[in-house]
């Protein structure tokens, strides 16, 4: 599969929502924001482990729009199989 170059940024994503915005996927980019507003709280070893997470959640969401997974379409189903990928990533770098 050739899969197209994704972008990484640091953001200051808001909180125009009822919950933070830990991070999002755009497909438009196709790019991967992470909200440094939550970011800048952390101390080194807890921001690493949040990037790592954060990249691996939307770098799921964004294997679904590439059809590298099988996309659901129940956005908690989704969002669970994106949080599973995302804590295999982190015990593989733990």
């Amino acid at each position: 599969m050739n899969l197209p170059e994704i972008v990484i940024s640091f953001e200051d994503l808001g909180a125009c929502r009822e919950f933070e915005l830990r991070s999002e996927f755009d497909p438009t980019g196709p790019a991967i924001r992470i909200n440094t507003r939550i970011l800048n709280k952390m101390q080194a070893l807890e921001a690493q482990q949040f990037v790592t997470h954060a990249i691996a959640h939307e770098l799921y969401h964004f294997l679904e729009y590439c059809g590298g997974v099988q996309r659901s379409t129940k956005r908690s189903v989704s969002e669970r199989r994106a949080e599973e990928f995302a804590r295999v990533v982190l015990a593989m770098h733990e």
